[in-house]
């Protein structure tokens, strides 16, 4: 039997975002000892790509702001499949995290009286995301990782965790090896925080980096984890569309919460003719009204680019569709409209998104201060993940913590555009509180070693396959993204999405048949391989859900069932691996909101 190096952490936490950093601080100031895996380097996490600013009731630009408000935006752009008791805990804490970040160092956009400024985003009714221009995501980590070096925390860069190590029912570690070298390692915890992100990389086009694999849905899918929401993958309206180089690279909401507008071929502004009517009262018909909200009138409504990212990218679609796109299948997204209504027009756009300025200047050849950008939906969050108890972040697994984009629950069908950020800092204190806490009540249990000899067997059968017809890794991976891309993308129908089954079913045969050439050490082809097994799980998870949720709700989209179904707005859809390996789905009644949570919604209409 190999010598495996064994680390042992009372809590280890799986993932160096947003989530996870604030997690292992927590975790850490209650004074147990923390260790902390990333896939990548610390820095790189995918939350530094987060642009447009973190949704939290300061009511600094608009004093009629509060907690009662943001809980009732978010429940109705998740179309009231969330977990009300996690969106209410969301809604009243964000304040006090975006504070408590600023006591640490965060440099916000500040107001002329030097509070924290807050910027309009999508479905938000107002100005609510305070932002550091439009680099909000960077300086988070930023000031994230400078508090936590003086915590403690052991970081493990550059690994990857294989499975979860269990004691009977119980999360005791986990097995992982080192992305560089190739060496297995055994990582001993009481408890585990998976804060691990999306899956965007099931998808062709996307806006996620190339960590986000779906890993730690499925390795807690695998340790018997049950996921929720699966069919609710956001396509965010705004991506990169040129050069093909490019494609999918994220346009922040920024854009249009500073008085970008959405135009097709012709020059016609398209929002305005596809305002729903639940919509209609707090949104501008018309140009003008809609440029006022965006300069902070009180009594104007926003303008339709502001509505929810669902609808957004629905009706770019159909405008691409329906031939009035742009050159390169997109639409256009104009912020040099407004040079004639700011002083120093040119310099205030690139004050207030200097991003987006050098992005299209480096990437496109466009200076968006003179030209309209070209843009269309990409790929961009999970609604879906690791159903975990709203208080304490604690999967059905004990010791089995998450917090983040792979766990769900706050956003429901859809999540607005600056929640996930105060969501990571929310729930990732919250997940670091309380396994700290398990992990204080629990004592040390033995590794099983029949695991992690059955997962090292598992990770290096790509090597000892027989060359000749197998696929390599990458084929693969191509292919699935094709797959989900065409049948199981923004528009789905069932026939299109049982043939993706079926697809799946085949790339599952071929997954497990991939050689990979070469040795464990400094080889992106076994990475590659390793993670078909998630993207594979996330994406038969994504379909099995859709398929069950015959109606069209938020971000799932149903062309055989465009309407809601008020019977499957009271549920959620399960998935859990059946004792016979296969993926079971099911479906579960949201239990009832209270009366005074009600009320604050009734009020809030």
């Amino acid at each position: 039997m190999p010598d495996y190096q064994t680390l042992e952490h009372d809590v280890l936490v799986i993932g160096a975002g947003g989530a996870g950093l604030r997690a292992a601080i927590e975790a850490s100031a209650a004074g147990v000892s923390v260790g902390m895996i990333c896939k990548s380097l610390l820095g790189k996490a995918h939350t530094v790509m987060a642009e447009g600013g973190i949704a939290a009731a300061l009511a600094n630009v608009d004093d009629r702001d509060s907690w009662r408000v943001h809980f009732a935006d978010t429940m109705r752009g998740g179309q009231y499949v969330n977990n009300w008791r996690m969106a209410e805990l969301h809604a009243k804490e964000a304040p006090d995290r975006v504070r408590e970040l600023e006591a640490w160092g965060a440099c916000f956009d500040r107001t002329p009286d030097g509070r924290i400024l807050q910027r309009n985003f999508g479905g938000h009714r107002y100005p609510r995301l305070a932002h550091v221009g439009d680099r909000t995501g960077l300086e988070m980590i930023r000031t994230l990782q400078d508090h936590g070096i003086h915590q403690g925390i052991d970081v493990h860069m550059e690994h990857t965790v294989l499975t979860l190590l269990k004691d009977g029912e119980r999360v005791v570690g986990v097995f992982a090896y080192d992305r560089e070298r190739g060496r297995f390692k055994i990582f001993r915890a009481k408890a585990v925080v998976m804060a691990t992100g999306g899956i965007g990389r099931a998808y062709k086009i996307t806006s996620n980096s190339w960590e986000c694999t779906g890993d730690g849905l499925a390795l807690a899918y695998d340790a018997g984890a049950e996921l929720i929401d699966m069919e609710f993958v956001q396509f965010h309206p705004t991506g990169m569309v040129w050069p093909p180089s490019v494609c999918g690279i994220l346009v922040t909401e920024g854009v249009r919460g500073e008085g970008g507008i959405l135009t097709n071929k012709e020059g016609k502004r398209f929002m305005f003719g596809s305002i729903p009517d639940n919509y209609k009262s707090q949104t501008a018909d018309n140009e003008e009204e809609g440029w006022r909200y965006c300069q902070g009138d009180k009594q104007a409504r926003r303008p339709p680019e502001l509505l929810t990212r669902d609808h957004v990218a629905r009706c770019i679609v159909r405008e691409i569709k329906e031939g009035r796109g742009s050159p390169h299948g997109g639409v256009f997204l104009d912020i040099a409209w407004i040079k004639s209504r700011v002083p120093n027009g040119e310099e205030h756009i690139k004050k207030k998104l200097p991003s987006m300025y050098h992005q299209f200047k480096q990437l496109a050849g466009v200076d968006i201060t003179r030209e309209a950008m070209e843009v269309g939906p990409t790929t961009h969050y999970m609604m879906g993940g690791i159903h975990v108890n709203a208080d304490t972040q604690m999967s059905g697994v004990s010791g089995l913590f998450a917090a983040g984009e792979c766990a769900s629950g706050i956003n429901g069908a859809n999540r607005l555009g600056g929640n996930s950020l105060s969501d990571l800092l929310v729930f990732g204190k919250r997940a670091g509180e309380y396994a700290a806490k398990y992990a204080k009540e629990s004592k040390s249990s033995a590794v099983n070693m029949a695991q992690v000899e059955a997962a090292e067997r598992s990770a290096l059968e790509p090597f000892e396959r027989a060359s000749g017809s197998a696929d390599g890794p990458y084929q693969v991976q191509q292919e699935l993204q094709e797959l989900m891309q065409n049948l199981v993308g923004i528009v789905r129908q069932e026939d299109e999405m049982v043939c993706a089954l079926d697809g799946l079913a085949k790339l599952w045969k071929r997954a497990a048949q991939v050689k990979v050439y070469g040795h464990r050490e400094y080889n992106p082809g076994w990475h590659t391989a390793i993670d078909l097994h998630n993207l594979l799980t996330v994406s038969e998870g994504i379909t099995r859900a859709a398929i069950e949720r015959k109606e069209s709700r938020g971000a799932h989209f149903r062309e055989d069932f465009q309407n809601k179904d008020d019977a499957l707005g009271k549920l959620n859809i399960t998935v859990r691996k059946a004792a016979d390996g296969t993926m079971r789905v099911d479906r579960k009644s949201i239990p009832d909101m209270p009366s005074e949570l009600k009320q604050v919604i009734e009020e809030m209409k």
